[in-house]
């Protein structure tokens, strides 16, 4: 079993699970900094909107894991605070992160599509190094399986688990990989390169719930699911519209 803590000092205590989540969101930050600038966009603001992202998706994961989990976070309000635990919910940081990010994004006059364009790429491989998290707190994990028939079932909670927080790890660096070459294809919209991360990550993030034992529920449903099942069918609907639309006006992604 990891130990989940880096090092203690007194009563300063450093986790793994901070140290990754931060670690993915300094990369997702660099990246996006660095497509801005490829796009000759203003650098300085775009790194004040990442600053203002950052702080909306940490307090809307940790609000809809709270949330879902009110029975023991009402009792135990002290907790809500103890971020370093555990405990963010991707779905509602996606959810605050990208509300303020395309507010920002209008704000400056960058546009929301091209906005969520560029952040999309950096926020998949922030997300697949985060999930590592969930290993050095033994969280996120899957249900028991024989190593015969599962051989890289792994050693969690006492028992032989899927790993689900690798399973979606690995997804997301391959979306990641994707989005790279996907968004240097010529004649896209702008806004497809956000669509297909929406559709490429929901579509693992439903496959992969099923295998968990830990789901936030929407009575017998898993909220996940539902969240990405939503995701996949929107933004489909979305890029056919869109694209159907594009000789009454559709902009082309600038590809430089």
């Amino acid at each position: 079993m990891p130990d989940p803590i880096f090092f203690s000092w007194g009563p300063i205590t450093v986790r793994w699970y901070g140290i990754l989540v931060v670690s993915g969101m300094a990369l997702a930050v660099f990246l996006a900094s660095r497509e801005a600038e490829r796009q000759e966009l203003n650098t300085e603001q775009f790194f004040n909107m990442c600053l203002w992202v950052l702080v909306a998706g940490v307090l809307g994961a940790r609000a809809y894991y709270v949330l879902f989990n009110w029975g023991y976070y009402g009792a135990n309000p002290i907790k809500i605070l103890a971020f370093t635990e555990g405990g963010l919910a991707i779905h509602g940081g996606l959810l605050a992160g990208g509300l303020v990010f395309v507010l920002s994004g209008i704000h400056y006059r960058i546009g929301a599509w091209k906005t969520l364009d560029i952040a999309a790429p950096s926020t998949i491989i922030a997300q697949s190094i985060g999930r590592w998290g969930n290993f050095f707190n033994q969280e996120a994990y899957g249900y028991a399986v024989s190593p015969e028939i599962i051989p890289w079932a792994m050693m969690i909670d006492g028992e032989f688990r899927h790993p689900t927080f690798l399973y979606e790890s690995l997804w997301n660096l391959l979306v990641f990989l994707f989005l790279l070459w996907y968004r240097r294809r010529r004649m896209l919209l702008t806004g497809d390169v956000f669509l297909m991360y929406a559709m490429l990550y929901s579509a693992g993030r439903f496959f992969i719930e099923s295998f968990r034992t830990d789901s936030l529920m929407l009575g017998p449903l898993r909220a996940a699911q539902v969240v990405s099942a939503a995701a996949i069918l929107l933004s489909l609907l979305a890029m056919f519209i869109r694209h159907k639309r594009t000789d009454q006006g559709g902009r082309i992604y600038n590809v430089r």
